[in-house]
């Protein structure tokens, strides 16, 4: 089987144009504006009323808590890092004509708006492959959630991506800020993981491609096990950073929920696979650790785009993946795709439990995958039933479908 190689460098594309630049507030907790309006330090009152991106959430609080700590750099050949945070200009909107803020709300964008967001690169088959760009020059909004990076490539179906100017890297106490200086959790390497996801039954949620169904897919699987008595934590392990996955399984009834923005990364694509590998292994052991009311009875897991994405396939088969995952879900989005999908799935040493994702939303797509296979198809919100959530995460009575996911 052929995977596609996403690791190697990506600094050698070619950027794709951008336009030339031209010459508001969203509060968390208190009126910006009104504490902009009576702030003497015009970069403190540019940091306040600049609209923020929810992969910025965890510095948006400390500029509220403090605005006078932050400072810029606007050395224009500094090369940024991933998770570097940069207040920027908006140029020209096109693709996304909307920030999601901290707190999720979807900000409209105007040309000559301040935002607050962070570099990385992006991987996102229908919409944009986007890497982090050598210096402080004019780059794009490559996601809503907050992501600055350069477009090299993108879907034929898809908007040239809005441009934006970058002013310069927040700083405090002379070091740049970067996500990672404010985020909750710290990435660990998986050999210092303390045990705990082998102590609890973990799901993987895996798909064929972007948009599959992986995160309806484990938010109905997560209101299934909570509807039957059990503590769920759920978190996505990679992809680009958003909040729209976490709060659908918080609504689902997810006890605890976490995904890595919460570990300072915008985005997992452009990593080394060795830090992929970390945050997949610190994630697992944090969702599966106490909190709140106790210790999880199930902890679910998605992994972002598909089985054919080079990070994707190799942790599937990496022990930090094999030594914890009970269980393997897989999400497609048509009947060939499912088939194709679980042959790929087995050559890797995995065997799913279930089949669901998009393709179940058509009945004759459904009916043409059970013919096909020798796994169970299950409607995505089926999941949401007590006793096929069991079923689907290895958690029914004895002998309703006991072993393990991985080889």
């Amino acid at each position: 089987m052929s995977i596609l190689d996403t690791s190697p460098d990506l600094r050698g594309y070619a950027p794709r144009p951008v336009a030339t630049p031209r010459p508001v507030a969203t509060p968390l907790r208190v009126d910006a504006a009104a504490v902009a309006a009576r702030t003497p330090d015009p970069l403190v009152r540019r940091l306040l009323r600049a609209k923020k991106a929810y992969s910025t959430r965890f510095v948006a609080a400390a500029i509220e808590a403090d605005p006078g700590a932050f400072d810029l750099v606007t050395d224009l050949a500094r090369a940024p890092r991933p998770g570097d945070v940069v207040l920027a200009r908006v140029v020209t909107i096109g693709q996304h004509k909307r920030l999601e803020s901290p707190v999720s709300r979807r900000q409209i964008l105007f040309e000559g708006d301040e935002i607050i967001v962070s570099y990385g690169s992006r991987y996102a088959s229908d919409q944009f492959l986007a890497v982090i760009p050598e210096d402080l020059g004019e780059c794009h909004l490559a996601a809503a959630g907050g992501l600055a990076s350069r477009v090299v490539e993108q879907h034929a179906a898809t908007d040239d991506a809005t441009v934006i100017e970058p002013v310069g890297l927040l700083s405090s106490g002379n070091r740049v800020v970067n996500l990672s200086t404010f985020a909750p959790h710290v990435v660990r390497a998986a050999s210092a993981a303390s045990g705990a996801a082998t102590r609890v039954p973990v799901v993987a949620v895996v798909g064929t491609s972007m948009n599959s169904g992986k995160s309806t897919t484990l938010a109905c699987l997560a209101r299934g096990l909570t509807a039957a008595g059990l503590t769920v934590h759920a978190g996505k392990a990679t992809g680009t950073g958003a909040g729209n996955d976490a709060h659908r399984y918080t609504d689902a009834g997810a006890d605890r929920v976490v995904d890595f923005t919460d570990f300072g990364l915008p985005s997992t694509f452009g990593l080394s696979f060795e830090e992929v590998r970390d945050v997949f292994a610190t994630m697992t052991d944090v969702l599966a650790s106490p909190a709140g009311d106790g210790a999880p009875d199930v902890v679910l897991i998605e992994i972002a785009d598909g089985i054919f994405q080079g990070d994707t396939s190799r942790l599937l088969t990496d022990d930090a993946f094999r030594s914890v995952v009970d269980r393997v879900v897989f999400a497609a989005g048509d009947a060939l795709g499912a088939s194709g999908g679980i042959a790929a799935l087995r050559a890797l040493g995995c065997e799913p439990s279930v089949v669901s994702g998009v393709l179940t939303a058509s009945p004759l797509a459904t009916a043409e995958a059970r013919a096909a296979l020798d796994v169970a198809v299950v409607p995505t919100f089926d999941l949401c039933l007590p006793a096929v959530a069991l079923t689907a995460a290895g958690l029914a009575p004895a002998g309703a479908g006991a072993g393990h996911a991985v080889a």
